[in-house]
C-alpha cells in the first residue's frame, strides 16, 4: 500500500475515524506497539468481515469469468449480492429501513460497475470498460454523499478518497486476472484486503462516535 492514492486514503481514514486517540497519531505506530482497541469491537469486526466478503466475492467472480466457468460466476455474483444486503442491513440498523434500502441500491450500483468492468475486460471491450469505470466513479460520489449526509463524522471528500482507491484496486485486479498475471495480482490483492479494513474501520469508527450508546 505504498501508492500515493492509498497513502492519501489512509490519511483520510484517520481523519474520518475522529476519536481522540487516532487524532493524536502523528507518526506510524512502532511494530511492537499494542493495537488500538476499537470503541465498538463487535461493529468493528462485523464491518471488516462484510467488506472483506465483498472483495472475496468480486475476486471469485473475476477468476470464474477468466476460467469461463458459468456456474462459479453465478455463485460468486450471488455471494456479492448477499454480502451487499448484509452491509445494507448493518447501515439500516443504525439509520432506519429507508437508509438501508438506499444503501443497498448504491451498493448494487457499485457491483453493477464492477461486474460490467470484469465482463468488458474479459471480452476486450475497451469502450465498455471505460464506461464501467466512469459509472463506478459516479457511484462512489453518490455513496460518499449519502454516508456523509447520514453521519457528520464522515466527510464527503474523505469517503470519496477511500472509494476511489477501492475502485482503483478493482480495476487493477481485474486487468491482472484477465492477463493471467497472478504475481502482480497477489500484490494488488494484499493491498486491496488491507484497504478494506481501512474503509471498514473508518465507517465503524464514525458510526460508533455518532451512536455511542447503540454501537457495541
Amino acid at each position: 500500500m505504498k501508492s500515493k492514492a492509498v497513502a492519501r486514503a489512509l490519511a483520510l481514514a484517520l481523519m474520518v475515524a475522529g476519536s481522540a486517540g487516532l487524532a493524536l497519531v502523528a507518526q506510524p505506530a512502532r511494530a511492537d506497539a499494542p493495537a488500538a482497541v476499537p470503541s465498538a469491537p463487535k461493529l468493528h469486526a462485523a464491518m471488516r468481515s462484510l467488506w472483506q466478503g465483498h472483495v472475496e466475492a468480486t475476486r471469485a467472480y473475476a477468476l470464474a469469468v477468466k476460467a469461463n466457468d458459468a456456474k462459479a460466476s453465478k455463485k460468486a455474483a450471488d455471494d456479492v449480492v448477499a454480502d451487499a444486503k448484509q452491509i445494507a442491513d448493518a447501515v439500516g440498523g443504525f439509520y432506519g429501513a429507508d437508509a438501508g434500502k438506499q444503501m443497498l441500491t448504491l451498493l448494487a450500483g457499485h457491483w453493477g460497475g464492477v461486474k460490467a468492468m470484469t465482463d468488458a475486460v474479459h471480452a476486450g471491450d475497451n469502450a465498455a470498460r471505460d464506461k464501467a469505470m466512469n459509472d463506478l466513479v459516479a457511484n462512489g460520489s453518490e455513496i460518499s454523499r449519502f454516508l456523509s449526509g447520514a453521519n457528520p463524522n464522515l466527510p464527503e471528500d474523505a469517503v470519496r478518497g477511500l472509494l476511489t482507491t477501492h475502485v482503483g484496486h478493482h480495476s487493477a485486479q481485474i486487468g491482472e486476472i484477465m492477463q493471467g498475471d497472478m504475481q502482480a495480482e497477489a500484490t494488488t490483492w494484499a493491498a486491496m484486503r488491507a484497504h478494506m479494513d481501512t474503509l471498514a474501520d473508518a465507517l465503524s469508527g464514525a458510526i460508533a462516535k455518532q451512536f455511542p450508546q447503540k454501537a457495541t
